[in-house]
């Protein structure tokens, strides 16, 4: 029997062909349509060349019609390189040269940007207008096949959006997400065919396409869709299509809290909440749980783990703060800059070996090695483990301050100023300093209506943590910058420069 992981769309569909697989406001997609709709993407791409091993593009927002791109391409063997719709030409070529994708399936509203890039990597490219694009299927020779894959073969080329340089890609096997898939559907959300997600994380990021996409498949659960996240839209969507689970990042949960929706929300079908992509305030977390009458769940894991490493299981006990223990299959432990592990409560760096562990980066061999020594995948990231076995990130290991040889965690500054009542987000980064090597800098966007000024901040900080751990340097923006998950963006943030950074809110 073959491994491909799409098998677990034809098998949703032989067992429950007419329920609904996909919604998207008015339009539902049934577990039978959707099956026949990804037979004839795949006859599509046969008769246009694509073999197996094969890579294609597939840049579309989410709508029912990435479902059908992502298991058209995987059923006829080829390997999905999903991509952010907001990609300008240039970034398009990136991502089909690099990985020498033949061709690019694209949604038809950012055409100028899917044409170039494709023209300059020499990939044909499909684009995908409503309307048309069924006609394109109705045309197609289906081919209801599933094309024979190892678990060992190559189904997703995930680009990670690294600090520095360009992109990797990291090939992640039909065996890697069809076993993260089934621990998410299975032991984590517990999801069933009486389930409805709420599909508003990205299909092209490793989170939604894991947790929501393959996870919902896997267990015949309904999933109705979002194609641009806005927290009062989310909140109608959990109450009109009565949603049950919620996966989201953390500025998610902290948007749905804020909008002027949140106090007349109907949120009482949501069974558990399930958090990721980066680490969640325990204040965030406390306020929605308390607001909305919901479990939340955190857990942890990167693109190049499929994604899912470790999380607060359902049936344990829930940890605020802590990204719980490793999953099933799975070995998670903290070590030292000579790959030793540390002693209970000390910090160290994340390490991780288990099923969900990438092949590799895509023709990057240095990389490789580099990320991956002796099984073990080194993730950048610092924690400490308690007594009980719970992981507790501390920061990204590039995110460290060093103060004057001291080491500040932003993200404990960070807990600090989420508690404060007029602050509605907070990224704390390094600002050079001269004499200390780097100071402390917070960049804080307030709540709508709220003052505060940078010395009472400040004041506040200070009195709360140790003196050469609170920000000297304080400024205030609009908005933070963020990706395509909502993930809150350091290296994008700008530092202000002399009496600007002290500078009171306007």
């Amino acid at each position: 029997m073959s491994d491909n992981l799409a098998k677990i769309l034809t098998t949703a569909a032989e067992q429950s062909a007419d329920d609904i697989a996909i919604k998207l406001d008015d339009t539902e997609v049934s577990y039978g349509l959707l099956n026949e709709g990804s037979a004839r993407m795949a006859g599509l791409l046969k008769a246009k060349g694509v073999q197996a091993g094969d890579r294609v593009g597939v840049m579309l927002p989410n709508v029912p019609y990435f479902p059908i791109a992502y298991y058209g391409v995987l059923r006829a063997g080829a390997v999905v390189v999903p991509m952010n719709v907001l990609l300008k030409g240039r970034e398009v070529g990136f991502y089909l040269e690099d990985p020498g994708a033949k061709l690019l399936i694209a949604w038809g509203d950012f055409a100028e940007a899917a044409e170039k890039g494709a023209e300059d990597a020499g990939a044909e490219c499909i684009l995908v207008k409503p309307g048309e694009f069924e006609k394109l299927l109705a045309d197609a020779e289906p081919d209801h096949d599933l094309a024979a894959r190892d678990g060992e073969d190559t189904a997703v080329i995930l680009y990670t959006s690294g600090t520095t340089g360009k992109p990797k890609g990291a090939e992640l096997t039909h065996s890697n997400l069809l076993r993260n898939c089934t621990v998410a559907a299975d032991e984590l959300g517990e999801i069933t065919d009486d389930d409805r997600l709420l599909g508003a994380l990205p299909l092209f990021h490793s989170f939604g396409q894991t947790c929501t996409l393959n996870a919902g498949i896997h267990g015949r659960a309904m999933i109705s869709m979002i194609p641009r996240f806005d927290p009062d839209k989310a909140l109608e969507i959990i109450a009109r299509d009565k949603v049950t689970l919620f996966q989201g990042v953390p500025t998610m949960y902290n948007a749905m809290l804020a909008c002027e929706s949140a106090d007349s929300a109907d949120t009482s079908t949501l069974r558990l909440c399930m958090s990721g992509g980066s680490a969640m305030p325990e204040e965030v977390m406390r306020k929605f749980e308390e607001k909305f009458g919901c479990k939340v769940l955190e857990g942890y894991g990167l693109s190049e783990t499929s994604p899912v490493a470790s999380f607060n299981h359902p049936d344990k006990e829930n940890k605020a703060g802590s990204i719980g223990t490793a999953i099933k299959g799975v070995e998670m432990k903290v070590v030292d800059d000579d790959g030793n592990e540390v002693d209970q409560g000390e910090v160290g760096e994340i390490v991780i070996k288990g099923h969900n562990i990438m092949k590799g980066y895509w023709n990057r061999d240095d990389a490789t090695k580099e990320a991956i020594k002796d099984g073990w995948f080194y993730s950048g990231d610092m924690a400490k483990v308690d007594e009980d076995g719970y992981f507790f990130i501390v920061d990204r290991k590039k995110d460290l301050i060093i103060r004057g040889g001291y080491n500040v965690y932003p993200r404990e500054i960070e807990e600090v100023l989420y508690e404060h009542p007029a602050i509605q987000e907070a990224a704390v980064v390094g600002v050079k300093d001269d004499e200390l090597g780097e100071e402390v800098g917070a960049a804080v966007v307030l709540k709508e209506g709220e003052e505060l000024s940078a010395d009472d901040l400040k004041a506040y900080a200070k009195d709360q943590v140790a003196a050469y751990k609170y920000p000297r340097h304080v400024w205030f923006l609009d908005e933070l910058p963020k990706g395509p998950t909502g993930k809150i963006l350091k290296r994008e943030i700008e530092v202000p420069s002399g009496t600007q950074a002290e500078a009171s809110a306007q």
